[in-house]
């Protein structure tokens, strides 16, 4: 094994010390800074087929470790709410075992609808779909009661079925019903829904945002009554919900997501506002607030921590039974959601907290209401690529000289360069927490330490295998017997 380890060994100590290491020390910095910009490739300019051929053969190099740094920056930094302008309606397991188990018939939705909307909210959101008609209406009950019971099945049919019933119920409250956006189409899903107008102003950015061509939305007769239609999709990364698109695509169509549609009911807004350019959205707006997104219509949520949000929660029963402080409802965005063991939605944040997918929903409006959004725009990922290719270009300019300072430095203090880098990385991560803290961008601290440790191992690396072959020297040398006065080696005694 030794045989073949060292010719190897040999060819690679070359290698790194051809040219004191710089030829390598580049292809080291251009190599990993191209596969960093892999692997969240910058919206305004075009996608080259390689990049795809490169992603695929190393999926995920920069971009675990870049989620991670982001999650770690909110996890440290939680948001603290501000203001509390939604309530959440839930069905909890109390409201299960008092009114009975889900799903409804609708006409006792219809009731929690009516009960929610005498408080006079601003908008009601029901992160709930209803696709198919309800079977427990008076006319589907008739349709199963023998020939004998005709006069009784004549009197059930002559009765408002459910789903009319809630319709009413929904045409007289500023209602909007959510949807579950499909890549693939399933029993009850369509290709269309009836929401409201969306205006772009610039390029179209239809085939930057996430498309979708099925939709699983609420029965017709529902759409029609509602004030409002929106999409409750969520954008998942290794399970974890960090992105939320506030405006999708549902064919060739731009379709607002239930926290946008939302603020459009509450302040009587007719369409919602899109901004784009050639690299994608900019920004979504409603009335006179603009939320600044990333090209993919979609923004990246500071997470409150549900322990500070738990005082939004009402119970649908304390709503059915009259039991709950109108000041609660009154003005405020109303989100209605189960919460019941077994019927939950449940959703990961990067605070690795398990919530229901309804609390995410209130967090997006939250965060508009607060002004307070992360971001990475296109220009940081630049500015990113630009310290690196910057500083790695003056490490391998400055670092193999052999009368600088910090080869004298090196000498002198040999473990010392070690807790110099360090010391430096600790200084990048903490400038990237304080912007993170102060102005909510985004820096990708573990793409800049990744790459400068590499570009610096390209040195380090010659000088141990320097040192490993001194030792390996010293070591025969100290093996070898001693030799006499003549220079001859003594022979062992027999």
């Amino acid at each position: 094994m030794k045989r073949y380890y060292d010719p190897w060994r040999k060819r690679i100590g070359k290698l790194l010390k051809a040219l004191q290491g710089r030829p390598v020390a580049l292809v080291v910095l251009f190599g990993l800074s191209l596969l960093n910009l892999t692997s969240e490739w910058p919206s305004d300019i075009p996608r080259p087929a390689f990049v795809d051929t490169l992603d695929d053969a190393l999926p995920d190099s920069f971009k675990t470790a870049r989620q991670l740094l982001f999650d770690q920056y909110q996890r440290h930094y939680k948001r603290i709410p501000a203001t509390q302008p939604v309530t959440i309606v839930e069905i909890d397991e109390e409201t299960l075992a008092s009114v009975g188990q889900w799903p409804w018939p609708r006409n006792r939705l219809a009731g929690l609808i009516d009960a929610i909307a005498a408080y006079k909210p601003l908008a009601i959101g029901l992160d709930i779909y209803m696709p198919e008609p309800d079977q427990t209406s008076p006319d589907r009950v008739a349709d199963n009661l023998p020939k004998t019971a005709a006069a009784l099945a004549a009197g059930l049919r002559a009765l408002p079925s459910h789903d009319a019933i809630l319709a009413g119920s929904l045409r007289a409250a500023p209602s909007i019903l959510g949807a579950a956006a499909l890549d693939h189409a399933a029993f009850a899903t369509r290709t269309t829904l009836r929401s409201a107008l969306v205006l772009v102003h610039g390029a179209d950015p239809l085939d930057h945002v996430r498309r979708f061509e099925y939709v699983l939305a609420s029965l017709p007769e529902l759409q029609a009554a509602a004030h409002g239609q929106a999409l409750l999709s969520v954008a998942l990364e290794q399970g974890v919900v960090r992105h939320i698109p506030l405006v999708m695509g549902l064919g060739d169509r731009l379709v607002p997501s239930l926290p946008m549609e939302m603020l459009r009911v509450a302040t009587g807004s007719a369409a919602l506002e899109v901004y784009a350019d050639s690299s994608g959205v900019q920004a979504v707006g409603v009335a006179d607030v603009q939320v600044p997104t990333q090209p993919g219509g979609d923004i990246w949520l500071h997470f409150a921590s549900i322990r500070s949000t738990l005082g939004r929660y009402v119970s649908a029963r304390d709503i059915l039974q009259g039991k709950v402080d109108a000041d609660r409802i009154r003005d405020k965005l109303v989100l209605v959601g189960l919460t019941g063991a077994g019927v939950t939605d449940m959703r990961t944040t990067p605070l690795g907290e398990l919530v229901p997918g309804i609390e995410i929903q209130a967090q997006v409006i939250e965060t508009i209401f607060e002004g307070r959004f992360l971001r990475r725009p296109t220009w940081l990922k630049w500015a990113e690529s630009g310290f690196i290719m910057t500083f790695g270009l003056l490490i391998v300019w400055y670092v193999p000289r052999k009368r600088s300072r910090l080869a004298e430095f090196i000498r002198a203090v040999p473990k010392g360069v070690a807790m110099l880098g360090l010391s430096l990385h600790l200084l990048n991560l903490l400038c990237c927490f304080y912007i993170f803290m102060h102005f909510g961008f985004l820096i990708d601290a573990a793409a800049i330490f990744i790459i400068l440790s590499a570009v610096m191992g390209c040195f380090l690396s010659p000088a141990l295998l320097h040192q490993q072959e001194q030792a390996r020297a010293e070591a025969a040398l100290a093996q070898r017997p001693p030799a006499d006065k003549n220079g001859a080696g003594k022979a062992p005694e027999a």
